[in-house]
């Protein structure tokens, strides 16, 4: 709003009446017509459309902001303090194209039975992305995921190179490997405010990873930060839900997965990729931990 006042000036007409009579200027006389007696009021014209840049906001994400608009928004892990940063350890991963007609049509039958599950991080109601696959597939799964390897924590400014100088050494001699995404699989957030929709790594790359949020751990520790759960268990979130319905969110999955096993469709990795380094976001920057470049 600010923006459009400062384009078309700070007069705004509320009425519909005011609007008809700005269309034309309106005259004031003081009892005489002498050029000198003649007073003439402010002449309000119709406001011009928008500038385009407005309507189409160098930040914009088109379809997905108007999806979301709406929708309920998500609680922090942890409340805002100012001077502090959010630190979180991953490894990125891109799901490869060849497996994402067999994902998106698994979606959208968990998300009919689900309906209130959303895309992750654009916020986006599944739901309302049924009618275009395409659309669908490319909003919930053509985007960057993260392998968490360390807890999403808050830390001071003073933390930061040591963290990442100490995150760089230890896990600088990494070597390339495969990650199985194997099953589909349902958490939910410690607090018992979010529900996710995820696929798990249970075999191929699992020992790797273990050993890098062991290494994690370590430079948590060192910091006095909390460490990852015990029994870690490595993952991509696809979709949440607010709340804990873990219960009906699990049982749509495991109807899904018995019609796939029933129609012999079921198959025994969702997809694989390639290990390609680790990254570290602090706030709003990224940091690369170790990097392959693809071969």
């Amino acid at each position: 709003m600010d923006a459009l006042r400062a384009s078309y000036g700070d007069t705004f007409s509320d009425s519909d009446s005011e609007r008809e009579n700005s269309k034309k200027p309106r005259i004031r006389t003081s009892g005489s017509t002498s050029d000198s007696n003649l007073a003439t009021e402010t002449t309000h014209l119709p406001l011009p459309p928008p500038p385009l840049s407005f309507l189409n906001p160098p930040n914009c994400l088109g379809m997905v902001d108007c999806l979301s608009s709406s929708e309920p928004n998500r609680l922090r892990s942890f409340p805002h303090v100012e001077g502090n940063y959010a630190l979180h350890v991953y490894i990125p991963v891109f799901i490869p194209s060849a497996a994402k007609n067999e994902m998106t049509r698994f979606l959208k039958k968990v998300s009919s039975v689900v309906p209130g599950l959303h895309v992750v991080d654009v916020d986006v109601p599944l739901n309302s992305l049924y009618k275009d696959d395409s659309k669908l597939e490319q909003i919930a799964l053509g985007k960057e995921f993260h392998i968490s390897l360390g807890r999403t924590v808050p830390i001071r400014v003073h933390q930061i190179d040591s963290i990442v100088a100490m995150l760089r050494q230890k896990l600088q001699s990494q070597r390339r490997y495969w990650i199985d995404f194997s099953r589909w699989e349902v958490f939910v957030n410690d607090d018992c405010t979010r529900t996710f929709l995820s696929i798990e790594v249970v075999t191929g790359g699992l020992l790797e990873i273990t050993k890098q949020i062991q290494v994690v751990n370590e430079v948590y520790k060192l910091h006095n930060l909390p460490e990852f759960y015990k029994d870690a268990r490595p993952h991509i979130s696809l979709a949440w839900e607010l709340g804990g319905i873990s219960n009906s969110l699990k049982r749509a999955v495991e109807e899904e997965m018995k019609r796939l096993n029933v129609e012999g469709t079921l198959r025994k990795r969702i997809f694989s990729v390639r290990f390609r380094g680790i990254q570290c976001k602090i706030g709003n920057k990224t940091y690369n931990i170790c990097n392959f470049s693809d071969e």
